[in-house]
Protein backbone atom coordinates (compact mmCIF):
# COMPACT_ATOMS: atom_id res chain seq x y z
CA UNK A 1 0.00 0.00 0.00
CA UNK A 2 1.68 3.61 -0.79
CA UNK A 3 2.42 5.25 2.38
CA UNK A 4 1.79 9.27 1.94
CA UNK A 5 2.90 11.59 1.46
CA UNK A 6 5.90 10.11 -1.13
CA UNK A 7 9.04 11.47 -0.86
CA UNK A 8 10.97 13.59 -3.35
CA UNK A 9 13.27 15.93 -2.24
CA UNK A 10 16.48 13.69 -2.06
CA UNK A 11 18.39 16.69 -2.64
CA UNK A 12 17.69 18.31 0.28
CA UNK A 13 18.53 15.21 2.05
CA UNK A 14 18.55 10.86 2.28
CA UNK A 15 16.77 8.72 5.16
CA UNK A 16 19.91 6.85 6.62
CA UNK A 17 19.97 3.12 5.22
CA UNK A 18 19.47 0.60 7.56
CA UNK A 19 22.53 -1.18 6.85
CA UNK A 20 24.56 2.04 7.67
CA UNK A 21 22.48 2.63 11.10
CA UNK A 22 23.51 -1.27 11.82
CA UNK A 23 26.80 -0.30 11.22
CA UNK A 24 27.02 3.12 13.87
CA UNK A 25 24.69 1.47 16.63
CA UNK A 26 27.53 -0.26 18.66
CA UNK A 27 29.60 3.04 18.43
CA UNK A 28 27.00 4.46 20.81
CA UNK A 29 27.28 2.53 23.84
CA UNK A 30 29.74 -0.34 23.10
CA UNK A 31 32.44 1.21 21.02
CA UNK A 32 32.00 4.29 22.87
CA UNK A 33 35.51 5.47 23.14
CA UNK A 34 37.24 9.02 21.98
CA UNK A 35 39.43 8.22 18.66
CA UNK A 36 41.78 11.11 20.28
CA UNK A 37 42.09 8.83 23.90
CA UNK A 38 45.27 7.19 22.45
CA UNK A 39 46.56 5.74 25.86
CA UNK A 40 43.77 3.31 26.46
CA UNK A 41 41.62 0.19 24.12
CA UNK A 42 38.60 2.62 24.40
CA UNK A 43 39.85 5.15 22.41
CA UNK A 44 42.15 3.08 20.33
CA UNK A 45 38.75 1.08 19.02
CA UNK A 46 37.50 4.64 18.16
CA UNK A 47 40.11 5.43 16.37
CA UNK A 48 40.63 2.35 14.43
CA UNK A 49 36.93 3.14 13.00
CA UNK A 50 37.81 6.78 12.29
CA UNK A 51 40.54 5.50 10.17
CA UNK A 52 38.46 2.94 8.66
CA UNK A 53 35.79 5.21 7.87
CA UNK A 54 38.57 7.53 6.30
CA UNK A 55 39.41 4.94 3.71
CA UNK A 56 36.05 4.36 2.67
CA UNK A 57 35.59 8.09 2.02
CA UNK A 58 38.74 8.78 -0.08
CA UNK A 59 38.32 5.83 -1.90
CA UNK A 60 34.83 6.91 -3.10
CA UNK A 61 36.50 9.73 -4.96
CA UNK A 62 40.23 7.79 -5.62
CA UNK A 63 41.54 10.14 -2.74
CA UNK A 64 44.20 9.02 -0.21
CA UNK A 65 43.28 8.43 3.47
CA UNK A 66 45.10 11.07 4.74
CA UNK A 67 43.72 13.86 2.38
CA UNK A 68 40.19 13.55 3.99
CA UNK A 69 38.95 16.04 6.95
CA UNK A 70 36.09 15.36 8.43
CA UNK A 71 33.84 17.92 9.42
CA UNK A 72 30.31 18.63 11.22
CA UNK A 73 28.36 19.08 7.39
CA UNK A 74 29.93 20.35 3.56
CA UNK A 75 28.78 23.72 4.93
CA UNK A 76 31.79 23.44 7.58
CA UNK A 77 33.96 21.80 4.40
CA UNK A 78 33.32 24.88 2.10
CA UNK A 79 34.16 27.63 4.78
CA UNK A 80 37.30 26.02 6.10
CA UNK A 81 38.30 25.49 1.99
CA UNK A 82 37.54 28.93 1.33
CA UNK A 83 38.72 30.50 4.45
CA UNK A 84 41.42 28.66 4.84
CA UNK A 85 42.99 29.10 1.44
CA UNK A 86 42.45 32.30 1.51
CA UNK A 87 44.30 33.00 4.71
CA UNK A 88 47.19 31.04 3.83
CA UNK A 89 47.62 32.00 0.36
CA UNK A 90 46.99 35.85 1.06
CA UNK A 91 50.68 37.25 0.73
CA UNK A 92 50.44 35.91 -2.78
CA UNK A 93 46.92 37.52 -4.07
CA UNK A 94 43.39 37.75 -3.09
CA UNK A 95 41.55 36.78 -6.19
CA UNK A 96 38.46 34.23 -6.06
CA UNK A 97 36.53 33.34 -9.15
CA UNK A 98 33.37 31.17 -8.48
CA UNK A 99 29.76 31.94 -10.08
CA UNK A 100 26.82 32.98 -9.20
CA UNK A 101 24.90 29.81 -8.74
CA UNK A 102 26.89 27.99 -6.22
CA UNK A 103 25.43 27.17 -2.91
CA UNK A 104 24.74 29.80 -0.04
CA UNK A 105 27.45 28.03 1.42
CA UNK A 106 30.17 29.16 -1.43
CA UNK A 107 27.91 32.51 -1.93
CA UNK A 108 28.06 33.64 2.18
CA UNK A 109 31.28 32.91 3.06
CA UNK A 110 32.59 34.25 -0.65
CA UNK A 111 30.51 37.87 0.44
CA UNK A 112 32.55 37.39 4.42
CA UNK A 113 35.95 37.22 2.41
CA UNK A 114 35.09 40.30 0.51
CA UNK A 115 35.01 42.26 4.01
CA UNK A 116 38.43 40.86 4.55
CA UNK A 117 39.64 42.07 1.57
CA UNK A 118 39.10 39.40 -0.87
CA UNK A 119 38.49 40.32 -4.71
CA UNK A 120 35.74 37.91 -5.76
CA UNK A 121 34.28 37.38 -9.07
CA UNK A 122 30.90 35.73 -10.02
CA UNK A 123 30.95 34.39 -13.33
CA UNK A 124 27.67 34.07 -15.28
CA UNK A 125 26.60 30.94 -16.66
CA UNK A 126 24.70 29.76 -19.87
CA UNK A 127 20.85 29.47 -20.18
CA UNK A 128 21.81 25.41 -19.57
CA UNK A 129 23.21 26.46 -16.48
CA UNK A 130 27.41 26.47 -17.54
CA UNK A 131 30.12 28.62 -17.01
CA UNK A 132 31.99 29.47 -20.54
CA UNK A 133 35.48 28.08 -19.61
CA UNK A 134 37.07 31.10 -22.21
CA UNK A 135 35.66 33.76 -19.82
CA UNK A 136 37.23 31.38 -16.81
CA UNK A 137 39.97 31.41 -18.00
CA UNK A 138 40.28 35.23 -19.10
CA UNK A 139 39.46 36.81 -15.71
CA UNK A 140 42.23 34.62 -14.33
CA UNK A 141 44.96 37.10 -13.11
CA UNK A 142 48.43 36.82 -11.54
CA UNK A 143 46.42 37.92 -8.05
CA UNK A 144 44.11 34.67 -8.46
CA UNK A 145 44.53 31.94 -6.00
CA UNK A 146 41.43 30.34 -5.78
CA UNK A 147 38.81 28.91 -8.33
CA UNK A 148 35.41 27.76 -7.01
CA UNK A 149 32.85 26.14 -8.75
CA UNK A 150 30.49 23.74 -7.91
CA UNK A 151 30.20 20.24 -9.31
CA UNK A 152 27.04 20.15 -10.27
CA UNK A 153 23.88 22.16 -9.10
CA UNK A 154 21.67 21.73 -5.70
CA UNK A 155 18.45 23.06 -8.10
CA UNK A 156 19.13 22.04 -11.55
CA UNK A 157 21.46 19.09 -11.22
CA UNK A 158 23.45 20.28 -13.92
CA UNK A 159 27.03 19.14 -14.15
CA UNK A 160 29.71 21.56 -14.46
CA UNK A 161 32.70 20.92 -16.83
CA UNK A 162 35.07 20.19 -13.86
CA UNK A 163 37.83 18.32 -15.77
CA UNK A 164 38.30 21.31 -17.62
CA UNK A 165 37.90 24.00 -15.15
CA UNK A 166 40.58 21.67 -13.23
CA UNK A 167 42.89 21.78 -16.58
CA UNK A 168 42.51 25.02 -16.79
CA UNK A 169 43.49 25.52 -12.95
CA UNK A 170 46.77 23.86 -12.86
CA UNK A 171 47.77 25.34 -16.15
CA UNK A 172 47.77 28.61 -14.18
CA UNK A 173 48.74 27.67 -11.25
CA UNK A 174 46.00 27.92 -9.41
CA UNK A 175 43.91 25.95 -7.13
CA UNK A 176 40.56 24.73 -7.41
CA UNK A 177 38.11 23.87 -5.28
CA UNK A 178 34.91 21.93 -5.80
CA UNK A 179 31.52 21.52 -4.01
CA UNK A 180 30.36 18.03 -4.76
CA UNK A 181 27.95 17.92 -2.06
CA UNK A 182 25.02 16.72 -5.14
CA UNK A 183 27.70 14.53 -6.85
CA UNK A 184 29.58 12.45 -4.84
CA UNK A 185 27.36 8.87 -4.34
CA UNK A 186 25.69 9.93 -7.17
CA UNK A 187 27.74 9.68 -10.31
CA UNK A 188 31.61 8.21 -10.38
CA UNK A 189 34.07 11.05 -8.63
CA UNK A 190 37.73 10.95 -9.07
CA UNK A 191 39.31 14.18 -7.58
CA UNK A 192 43.15 12.81 -9.28
CA UNK A 193 41.36 12.46 -13.26
CA UNK A 194 39.65 15.68 -12.80
CA UNK A 195 42.17 17.80 -11.11
CA UNK A 196 40.58 18.99 -8.20
CA UNK A 197 42.52 20.63 -4.95
CA UNK A 198 39.84 20.15 -2.28
CA UNK A 199 35.90 19.51 -2.27
CA UNK A 200 33.61 19.59 0.11
CA UNK A 201 30.46 16.53 0.08
CA UNK A 202 28.39 15.35 3.16
CA UNK A 203 26.99 12.46 4.57
CA UNK A 204 23.45 12.80 4.64
CA UNK A 205 22.93 13.10 0.91
CA UNK A 206 24.29 9.65 0.52
CA UNK A 207 22.14 7.53 2.97
CA UNK A 208 24.36 8.52 6.12
CA UNK A 209 24.07 10.35 9.02
CA UNK A 210 23.71 13.54 9.48
CA UNK A 211 26.42 15.85 11.06
CA UNK A 212 28.86 14.55 9.84
CA UNK A 213 30.79 15.77 6.13
CA UNK A 214 34.05 15.87 5.12
CA UNK A 215 37.04 18.25 3.16
CA UNK A 216 39.10 16.34 0.18
CA UNK A 217 42.45 18.36 0.07
CA UNK A 218 45.16 17.26 -2.32
CA UNK A 219 48.63 16.47 -0.41
CA UNK A 220 50.60 16.54 -3.43
CA UNK A 221 51.25 18.35 -6.86
CA UNK A 222 50.24 20.54 -5.52
CA UNK A 223 50.48 20.64 -1.70
CA UNK A 224 47.13 22.30 -0.29
CA UNK A 225 47.97 23.82 2.67
CA UNK A 226 45.31 25.56 4.88
CA UNK A 227 45.15 27.71 8.03
CA UNK A 228 42.71 26.27 10.69
CA UNK A 229 39.06 28.03 11.20
CA UNK A 230 38.08 26.05 14.40
CA UNK A 231 41.18 25.59 17.13
CA UNK A 232 41.72 23.73 20.37
CA UNK A 233 42.56 19.96 20.17
CA UNK A 234 44.61 19.54 17.46
CA UNK A 235 42.22 17.27 15.70
CA UNK A 236 42.44 16.48 11.87
CA UNK A 237 45.84 17.05 11.65
CA UNK A 238 45.23 20.78 13.28
CA UNK A 239 43.17 21.76 10.74
CA UNK A 240 39.66 20.96 12.35
CA UNK A 241 39.47 20.80 16.25
CA UNK A 242 37.19 19.03 18.32
CA UNK A 243 35.93 15.53 19.57
CA UNK A 244 35.32 13.65 16.61
CA UNK A 245 31.60 12.13 16.22
CA UNK A 246 32.93 8.83 15.67
CA UNK A 247 29.24 6.89 15.48
CA UNK A 248 28.53 9.74 12.02
CA UNK A 249 31.92 8.87 10.75
CA UNK A 250 31.75 5.31 10.97
CA UNK A 251 28.24 5.98 9.49
CA UNK A 252 29.52 8.52 6.16
CA UNK A 253 32.45 5.36 5.75
CA UNK A 254 29.31 3.06 5.71
CA UNK A 255 27.92 4.94 3.29
CA UNK A 256 30.10 5.81 0.67
CA UNK A 257 31.03 1.95 0.93
CA UNK A 258 27.89 1.22 -0.17
CA UNK A 259 27.76 4.10 -2.96
CA UNK A 260 30.75 3.07 -4.30
CA UNK A 261 29.13 -0.69 -4.60
CA UNK A 262 25.96 -0.28 -6.29
CA UNK A 263 26.24 3.67 -7.70
CA UNK A 264 26.10 2.29 -11.40
CA UNK A 265 23.23 0.18 -10.73
CA UNK A 266 20.90 2.77 -8.75
CA UNK A 267 21.59 5.85 -10.88
CA UNK A 268 20.27 3.67 -13.76
CA UNK A 269 17.19 2.96 -11.76
CA UNK A 270 16.57 6.36 -10.93
CA UNK A 271 17.03 7.97 -14.10
CA UNK A 272 14.54 6.17 -15.98
CA UNK A 273 11.99 7.14 -12.61
CA UNK A 274 13.30 11.12 -13.13
CA UNK A 275 12.74 10.49 -17.00
CA UNK A 276 9.24 9.27 -16.38
CA UNK A 277 8.56 12.26 -14.62
CA UNK A 278 9.80 14.32 -16.97
CA UNK A 279 8.34 12.92 -19.97
CA UNK A 280 4.66 12.61 -18.50
CA UNK A 281 4.75 16.43 -16.73
CA UNK A 282 6.09 18.13 -19.93
CA UNK A 283 3.27 17.20 -21.82
CA UNK A 284 1.39 19.60 -19.45
CA UNK A 285 1.35 22.61 -21.90
CA UNK A 286 3.46 25.97 -20.57
CA UNK A 287 5.86 23.98 -18.81
CA UNK A 288 9.66 23.83 -19.25
CA UNK A 289 12.65 21.83 -17.85
CA UNK A 290 15.60 23.65 -16.68
CA UNK A 291 18.96 23.16 -17.11
CA UNK A 292 20.62 21.41 -19.35
CA UNK A 293 19.04 17.79 -19.93
CA UNK A 294 21.87 16.11 -21.07
CA UNK A 295 24.78 17.28 -18.67
CA UNK A 296 22.71 16.58 -15.24
CA UNK A 297 23.07 14.32 -12.31
CA UNK A 298 20.13 11.41 -13.11
CA UNK A 299 17.72 11.81 -10.47
CA UNK A 300 16.83 15.86 -10.64
CA UNK A 301 14.35 17.46 -12.80
CA UNK A 302 13.95 21.26 -12.08
CA UNK A 303 10.62 22.17 -13.90
CA UNK A 304 8.25 25.50 -14.16
CA UNK A 305 4.84 25.02 -15.01
CA UNK A 306 3.51 28.61 -16.14
CA UNK A 307 0.56 30.59 -14.58
CA UNK A 308 1.39 29.19 -10.95
CA UNK A 309 3.69 29.98 -8.05
CA UNK A 310 5.61 27.29 -6.70
CA UNK A 311 4.69 27.88 -3.01
CA UNK A 312 0.85 27.13 -4.81
CA UNK A 313 1.78 24.43 -6.10
CA UNK A 314 3.79 22.92 -2.32
CA UNK A 315 1.26 24.22 -0.35
CA UNK A 316 -1.66 22.00 -2.61
CA UNK A 317 0.97 19.22 -2.36
CA UNK A 318 2.20 19.42 0.81
CA UNK A 319 0.13 16.20 1.97
CA UNK A 320 0.34 14.01 -0.56
CA UNK A 321 4.34 14.71 -1.84
CA UNK A 322 7.62 15.99 -0.38
CA UNK A 323 9.34 18.80 -2.82
CA UNK A 324 10.46 21.70 -3.16
CA UNK A 325 10.99 24.88 -5.05
CA UNK A 326 15.23 24.97 -5.05
CA UNK A 327 17.85 24.39 -2.13
CA UNK A 328 16.41 23.73 1.21
CA UNK A 329 18.85 26.68 2.54
CA UNK A 330 17.32 29.35 0.50
CA UNK A 331 13.78 28.66 1.33
CA UNK A 332 11.38 31.06 3.16
CA UNK A 333 11.78 33.91 0.35
CA UNK A 334 9.38 35.20 -2.32
CA UNK A 335 11.73 35.67 -4.57
CA UNK A 336 12.65 33.32 -7.59
CA UNK A 337 15.62 31.38 -7.40
CA UNK A 338 18.58 33.24 -7.89
CA UNK A 339 20.00 30.14 -9.61
CA UNK A 340 17.41 30.23 -12.36
CA UNK A 341 17.53 33.94 -12.52
CA UNK A 342 20.79 33.86 -13.75
CA UNK A 343 20.15 31.38 -16.45
CA UNK A 344 18.45 33.97 -17.72
CA UNK A 345 14.81 32.19 -16.68
CA UNK A 346 12.11 35.12 -16.72
CA UNK A 347 10.52 35.26 -13.22
CA UNK A 348 7.01 34.38 -14.22
CA UNK A 349 8.91 30.52 -14.56
CA UNK A 350 11.28 31.19 -12.31
CA UNK A 351 8.55 31.50 -9.54
CA UNK A 352 6.81 28.56 -10.99
CA UNK A 353 9.54 26.25 -10.32
CA UNK A 354 9.58 22.77 -8.93
CA UNK A 355 12.29 20.08 -7.45
CA UNK A 356 12.00 16.65 -8.03
CA UNK A 357 14.72 14.98 -6.54
CA UNK A 358 14.94 10.79 -6.26
CA UNK A 359 16.87 8.48 -4.49
CA UNK A 360 17.34 5.01 -3.73
CA UNK A 361 13.91 4.01 -2.12
CA UNK A 362 11.89 5.72 -4.90
CA UNK A 363 9.98 3.35 -6.05
CA UNK A 364 7.85 3.21 -9.25
CA UNK A 365 4.41 3.94 -7.57
CA UNK A 366 5.39 6.37 -5.88
CA UNK A 367 6.22 7.84 -9.21
CA UNK A 368 3.36 7.05 -10.78
CA UNK A 369 1.59 8.63 -7.94
CA UNK A 370 3.07 11.70 -8.17
CA UNK A 371 2.63 12.64 -11.78
CA UNK A 372 -1.15 12.05 -11.35
CA UNK A 373 -1.00 13.96 -8.25
CA UNK A 374 1.16 16.87 -9.36
CA UNK A 375 -1.05 17.33 -13.19
CA UNK A 376 -4.37 17.28 -11.03
CA UNK A 377 -2.89 20.19 -9.20
CA UNK A 378 -1.53 22.27 -11.71
CA UNK A 379 -5.11 21.88 -13.61
CA UNK A 380 -6.93 22.70 -10.32
CA UNK A 381 -4.92 25.93 -9.92
CA UNK A 382 -5.16 26.92 -13.30
CA UNK A 383 -8.57 26.79 -13.41
CA UNK A 384 -8.54 29.40 -10.58
CA UNK A 385 -5.92 31.79 -12.49
CA UNK A 386 -7.18 34.88 -14.01
CA UNK A 387 -4.21 34.95 -15.98
CA UNK A 388 -4.35 31.40 -17.06
CA UNK A 389 -8.00 32.04 -18.09
CA UNK A 390 -7.59 35.13 -19.61
CA UNK A 391 -4.09 33.99 -21.39
CA UNK A 392 -5.94 30.85 -22.79
CA UNK A 393 -9.64 32.31 -23.27
CA UNK A 394 -10.81 31.36 -26.79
Amino acid sequence: MLELPVYLDYSATTPCDKRVIDVMLPYFNRFFGNAASRHHHFGWQAEAAVEKARRQVGQLINAEPSEIVFTSGATEACNLALRGIYEMFAPKGNHIITTQIEHKAVLDTCKALEKKGANVTYLGVSDKGIINLEELENVITPQTILIAIMYANNETGVIMPVKEIGAIAKKHKVLFFTDGTQTVGKIPVDVMKDEVDGMAFSSHKIYGPKGVGALYFRRKNPRVRLVPQITGGGQEKELRSGTLNVSGIVGFGAACNLCESEMAEESERIKKLRDQIEKQLLQIPDTQLNGDSDSRLPHLANISFKYINSSQLLASLSKTIALSAGSACTLGSNEPSFVLKAMGIANEMAKAALRFSLGRFTTGEEVGFAISEVQRVVYELRSQSFEYQLTNKK
